[in-house]
Parts: structure tokens; C-alpha cells; sequence
């Protein structure tokens, strides 16, 4: 049995819910995101508390129900205060810069990498080594995040490359003669 599916949501002010079926919309201040969930989950909204229920007591059911009230809930966070991720290019010579929705990337490779940010993500550079994703869809942003640190991840000798700014990267002995 879920205990996450069994906690309420409760929505802050400006956030507007509207279920439909078996899909739920949601609005704020920045925008508008919807998802669908299985027919045995039953989503309600009363008075501003969103809770969940399901039509039988199997423990796949539970662990879709934590899922969809989890989904539920990052997409009330994400249109009332949006996501962002962070991250830091480390290395002589690494460079970022933003020019509209294209990010251009000097990573130390022959040529410069250009990143297209999908829809509904904007990127930015405070500064030449640091990046901030934003964006209101939490899945979107983590994986535009994970893509341009595949470009170049941190090597574990120098700890070069780029990486999110609460990762540790732990650097191995170099070799000994």
C-alpha cells in the first residue's frame, strides 16, 4: 500500500485543476500542463485538496496511484513556482553562451556544440562556466539538463566536464611510477 498516494495535495492560490475523464489539467501562473492516469485511479478535487483513490486494493494499483498523485504534485509545483537545474562547466577553456534558444558549447572538442532547447525550457548563463535550466515540466528540464552533461561528463582524474553544481565528482589517484 502507498503511503505517498494517501497524502493530499493541497493547491496554492492561482493554481486552477480541472479533471475530465481520466485526464487532469492543470493551470498557474506559468503555464499549463496536463497528464492522463489508468482508469482503476480516481482523482478528486475538493475545495482547493487534491486526493486519490483506487478501485482495487492490488498492490500494482498502490504503486501506480503513488505515481500518478507524485506526477500530480510536480505539476502543481511546476506551474505555480517552474523547475530549474544547475550546471557548471569545469576545465581551461569552457565556455557557454546563450544566444536566444540556442546554446553554443566550447567543450574542448574541434568545434563548438550547439544545443536547441525544446519547447517550454529556457536556458541561461549568469556566467561563461555556469547554466541554469528552467522550465515548468520537472521530466523535461532533468533531461535537457542530462543531455548537455552528456557532452562532456566529468572524467574522474582532473574532474572535467560538465556537471550539475551539487554533484561530487570523487577524482582517482593518478598513476604512480
Amino acid at each position: 500500500m502507498s503511503r505517498v498516494a494517501k497524502s493530499p495535495i493541497t493547491l496554492p492560490k492561482g493554481v486552477d485543476v480541472t479533471i475530465s475523464g481520466q485526464s487532469i489539467t492543470v493551470k498557474g501562473s506559468n503555464g499549463q500542463l496536463e497528464h492522463s492516469f489508468p482508469e482503476t485511479i480516481g482523482v478528486s478535487n475538493e475545495e482547493g485538496v487534491i486526493s486519490l483513490s483506487v478501485s482495487d486494493e492490488s498492490k500494482k494499483t498502490w504503486a501506480l496511484a503513488g505515481t500518478t498523485r507524485a506526477l500530480i504534485n510536480n505539476m502543481v509545483v511546476g506551474v505555480s513556482t517552474g523547475f530549474e537545474k544547475k550546471l557548471k562547466l569545469i576545465g581551461v577553456g569552457y565556455r557557454a553562451q546563450v544566444k536566444g534558444s540556442i546554446l553554443d558549447l566550447t567543450l574542448g572538442f574541434s568545434h563548438p556544440v550547439q544545443y536547441t532547447a525544446p519547447d517550454g525550457i529556457t536556458i541561461e548563463a549568469p556566467s561563461q562556466t555556469d547554466l541554469v535550466v528552467k522550465g515548468i515540466d520537472k521530466q523535461k528540464v532533468g533531461q535537457v539538463a542530462a543531455e548537455i552533461r552528456k557532452y562532456r561528463p566529468p572524467e574522474p582524474y582532473k574532474g572535467k566536464g560538465v556537471r550539475y553544481a551539487d554533484e561530487h565528482v570523487s577524482l582517482k589517484e593518478a598513476k604512480k611510477k
